[in-house]
């Protein structure tokens, strides 16, 4: 008998045992679901979309493409009613604006930074001399527009094939006469959700789907049906939602179609896009400043930080500036989106952070509204336009008062989805790792000189909360404590600002003062130079730190003035702790690595992240998020879910 005919018969006689053990009734285990391996297959770059939503504008292309298609962030959706109440979301108005402390803290923020710009001199050691805004404003007030043109050439988007909805600009341009709702689906970098009409996750997804899909058909030429031949990549901010972002992974792969997926987080693509391999990377967005240190591709999560704050908060208040100097324009408002456009487009090209520049300057702009003549104003500035910008360093000239100002990163609250997450890890840790672990502890507390000794012998364990927290880092609570903390505990940054000294105390008094200590802190409004020593000082080795001082990357639009990375270098180094004073000489800003737009550094980012062969073990198929769903996020994202 040949070994084919040995293998059949060995082949026949086991279906025939398998038959009999149906007959008789035997069960076989049942294997737990095992997440399957990712295919290893090669990807055609043209075939990958690279989506990076915005607040204010949304930047999406296929990730061979030199120059990304970016258009306002924005949908108008018509009113299914006649007589239905029109809603606009405002762009520059935001909550906390109209309190009876706003304009006092605007006031004292404006003498602060008044403050600092007389204590620097400019660069041929002359102090600079001050120029009060009534002399602009005697001369801007005599100030009369000249006509250009009986017509602006700017017209109204044509509704009069009554469209359901528009995007982009054809949104900003909607006459207001017209029966259009206008929502912005994000926000400060999350998912607009809000009491109003449309503010549902529900609503607020599906103009998410409208947009992209809009966009993906008009711009990218790729018809929706074709999307199953395509695969994505999603930028998404670096302190996230978990459920948001869930729920758009959901969106893009179940309802738009999209074969396959992968989620990174902004700060990586920018160090992708730049060529750096480490940086503490500075996002200045329209609504939202994130920080976060990056390592090798890895964002620090102790180091993440989120300001409540950005460029739309500079244009702001550069108007409330020009009204102090008599603006010419009169009937500017911010409740008028053509109007923010012009606004946003003066800030753009008159602001700067170059102390060099002083004195009154006349300057002109052009004002070009639908239904309305084109207008050439002349205006006469001063301070105004470096004072609007050094709002980012000092927030409370923004007279946002009772409102989150910053963020950190929080530790997922587990979800029914996904059984086996860190937090089951940690309730079935082994009772020697627990008890070796505490013991452990408690030498380093007990240890002279060791762990948080002198932070807990002078303030009982609580860390000093000054505008920078000292116990973050090397500086105070580290190691071991803040490692207890970490793994027992919710938040992952506010364990930083207490101290381990309270292991004796019961756990809900911890809880309530560690409680008290983050909401404390992240009432507070840093400004951006703060924010990003803090971040920095949450690393956790010196050597980390060097790392990062050395290469400061700036990108987002809402820092693109004259002058910002000299002026960021001088407030970086006159804030540094004493013991890294001596490596001034390596401290570098970097605000346009390549020479390359900022704004876009982040999407280049995901599109160089879909060529790297490194990738192709994070790709989440669909078949994988129908059967595993939230799972497939803790295993195969690049960072930690």
């Amino acid at each position: 008998m040949t070994q084919a005919e040995k293998e059949q018969d060995n082949s026949k006689e086991k279906e025939k045992e398998k038959e009999k053990e149906q007959q008789r009734g035997v069960k076989r285990p049942i294997a737990p679901p095992v997440i399957p391996e990712p295919l290893q297959e090669q990807i055609q770059s043209n075939f990958v979309v690279v989506i990076h939503p915005g607040s204010r504008s949304l930047r999406i292309g296929r990730a061979t493409d030199t120059l990304p298609v970016t258009l306002p962030h924005v949908i108008a959706h018509r009113h299914k009613q006649s007589g239905q109440p029109r809603y606009e979301h405002s762009w520059l108005l935001r909550e906390g604006l109209n309190k009876p402390d706003s304009n006092e803290q605007r006031q004292n923020g404006l003498k602060m930074v008044d403050q600092a710009i007389w204590s620097k001199k400019m660069s041929n050691g002359v102090r600079r001399t001050p120029v009060s805004a009534e002399q602009a404003r005697a001369y801007n007030c005599q100030i009369r527009p000249a006509v250009l043109d009986s017509s602006s050439r700017v017209k109204w988007t044509n509704t009069s094939h009554h469209p359901p909805y528009l995007v982009g600009d054809e949104a900003l341009y909607v006459n207001p006469s017209d029966c259009y709702n206008i929502h912005w689906p994000m926000v400060r970098g999350q998912l607009n959700v809000h009491s109003g009409p449309g503010g549902s996750l529900t609503a607020v997804l599906a103009d998410l789907e409208m947009i992209w899909s809009h966009v993906i058909q008009k711009h990218l030429e790729i018809p929706l049906k074709d999307l199953k031949y395509y695969r994505c990549i999603l930028l998404v901010p670096d302190i996230y939602h978990r459920q948001h972002i869930k729920e758009v992974v959901t969106m893009l792969l179940l309802n738009m179609g999209f074969s396959a997926i992968i989620v990174h987080q902004e700060s990586v693509c920018a160090t992708f896009g730049s060529g750096l391999s480490s940086a503490c990377v500075v996002d200045v967005g329209d609504q939202k400043t994130s920080i976060c240190c990056v390592e090798d591709g890895v964002s620090h999560r102790t180091s993440r930080l989120c300001l409540a704050y950005g460029g739309s908060d500079v244009t702001r208040t550069f108007f409330w500036l020009l009204q102090r100097a008599g603006f010419p324009y009169r009937d500017c408002q911010l409740s008028n989106r053509l109007d923010c456009q012009l606004l946003q487009h003066l800030k753009e090209t008159f602001c700067h952070l170059d102390q060099d520049i002083s004195g009154l300057q006349d300057h002109e702009f052009q004002a070009r509204f639908p239904d309305a003549p084109a207008l050439l104003y002349q205006v006469r500035l001063g301070d105004e336009k470096l004072q609007a910008p050094m709002g980012l360093f000092y927030p409370s000239m923004f007279g946002i008062v009772g409102q989150k100002m910053t963020s950190l990163q929080y530790r997922s609250q587990g979800s029914a989805e996904d059984p086996h997450d860190e937090h089951y890890l940690l309730a079935t840790q082994s009772k020697q790792d627990q008890s070796s672990k505490s013991s452990a502890d408690r030498k380093a507390i007990s240890r002279p000189g060791g762990g948080f000794d002198g932070e807990m012998s002078s303030q009982g364990g609580v860390g000093e909360l000054s505008d920078i927290p000292r116990v973050c880092g090397s500086g105070g609570a580290g190691g071991g404590g803040m490692l207890q903390a970490e793994m027992e505990l919710g938040p992952v940054q506010g364990e930083s600002l207490v101290g381990a000294g309270e292991v004796d105390e019961p756990l809900s008094a911890h809880l309530s003062r560690k409680t008290a200590i983050i909401s404390q802190f992240e009432s507070k409004a840093l400004g951006l130079d703060k924010a990003i020593l803090h971040s920095i000082d949450c690393c956790a080795s010196d050597e980390t730190k060097r790392k990062m001082y050395s290469s400061i990357l700036v990108v987002g639009g809402g820092l693109m003035f004259h002058g910002t990375q000299e002026f960021l270098f001088h407030r970086i180094i006159n804030k540094m702790p004493p013991s890294f004073r001596r490596l001034v000489d390596s401290v570098e800003v970097i605000t346009r690595p390549k020479d390359m737009d900022p704004r876009l550094i982040s999407w280049k980012g995901g599109a160089v992240l879909a060529c790297l062969d490194t990738t192709q073990e994070m790709w989440i198929h669909q078949r994988e998020w129908q059967r595993f769903g939230v799972r497939m996020l803790r295993e195969r994202a690049a960072f930690v879910w």
